[in-house]
């Protein structure tokens, strides 16, 4: 077995819950900060997955409530994802039919530049690291599937 595990249909694979614990980085000043919360992947209308997380961001010492929204639609190839905002707006693809997947986003002057690995049939990362004038941090998500 590769490092990599190959999906053949993201959507099936990523639908349910997920334990998501995230470490952020700013490299610029050396603070870090953690997320520990939950994934849940749920049908949205006809066909795709909502994408709602929720669960506790804490920087400098400071816990806080942390969520987020996204619509995760079926991708122009079979398997692969249309990742959008919740508002509709366009943020990345997504294609693990290999196990692992690099996008790009650029927001205002900064970019992300997303790396997605599939590790098995419950484990999978996400590693974004954002540079421009605004920003320069590394985000480092580990999902593990809930029963």
């Amino acid at each position: 077995m590769g490092e990599f595990w190959p999906v053949p249909d993201v959507l099936a694979y990523l639908a349910g819950s997920w334990r998501a614990e995230r470490t952020v980085r700013d490299l610029a000043s050396g603070e870090t900060g953690a997320f520990s919360g939950a994934t849940v992947f749920s049908p949205l209308d006809r066909h795709g997955l909502l994408h709602h997380e929720e669960g506790t961001f804490t920087w400098l010492g400071v816990p806080r409530p942390a969520e987020r929204t996204l619509r995760f639609l079926p991708g122009p190839r079979p398997g692969t994802a249309d990742v959008r905002f919740a508002d509709g707006r366009a943020f990345h693809d997504l294609d693990l039919t290999t196990g692992r997947h690099l996008a790009d986003h650029p927001c205002s002057a900064d970019l992300y530049r997303g790396e997605f690995s599939v590790l098995d049939a419950d484990r999978w990362r996400t590693v974004w690291r954002v540079a421009g004038p605004s920003k320069d941090l590394v985000l480092v998500t580990d999902y593990a599937r809930e029963d």
